[in-house]
C-alpha cells in the first residue's frame, strides 16, 4: 500500500484524536498538539506499513503534512 497525503493527514488526526479536516496541511503540527512521542509512533507505523525510510530528525525538523509528504516521497 502506498502512503498518500490523505493517509498522512488521517494518521496524524488519529494520533491526536482529531478530525482529519481539522489538521492543516501547511502549518506546524507541534502547534496542534503533536509531540515527539507521537511523531515516533507515526514513523514506526509508516515504516511497518509503507516501508518508509525517513528518520525521526527529518520529520521533527519540518513538522507539517506537506513537508512530510515531500520527505516521504508522496506524490
Amino acid at each position: 500500500m502506498t502512503l498518500t497525503l490523505d493517509q498522512i493527514r488521517n494518521d496524524i488526526a488519529d494520533s491526536l484524536g482529531e478530525d482529519p479536516a481539522d489538521i492543516p496541511v501547511d502549518e506546524d503540527l507541534l502547534d496542534h498538539g503533536l509531540d515527539s512521542v507521537r511523531i515516533m509512533a507515526l514513523l514506526e507505523r509508516w515504516r511497518r506499513e509503507h516501508a518508509v525510510t525517513a528518520d525521526f530528525t527529518d520529520l521533527a525538523e519540518r513538522p507539517a503534512v506537506t513537508a512530510w509528504a515531500d520527505l516521504l516521497g508522496v506524490a
